[in-house]
């Protein structure tokens, strides 16, 4: 997978990421940047998520956005 997209377009994504996973504060989404691993935490530590279940989240969600990873 390529992360270096959601990376590079991480202002126009955080929105849909804002609006489908609420729980998260503007920054943390800023500290995140885009970060597959600071996301990846992000989400087990808010939704109890393990390693692979938020691998899986988002690697479809973004798969939805970009169409690339």
């Amino acid at each position: 997978m390529n992360w270096d997209i959601v990376e590079g377009k991480w202002d126009q994504l955080k929105g849909s990421v804002k609006e489908k996973w609420g729980d998260l504060t503007d920054d943390e989404l800023t500290q995140m940047g885009g970060n597959r691993d600071r996301m990846m935490g992000k989400m087990q530590e808010k939704y109890g998520w393990t390693k692979d279940e938020a691998d899986r989240q988002l690697t479809d969600f973004f798969r939805d956005r970009t169409g690339r990873i």
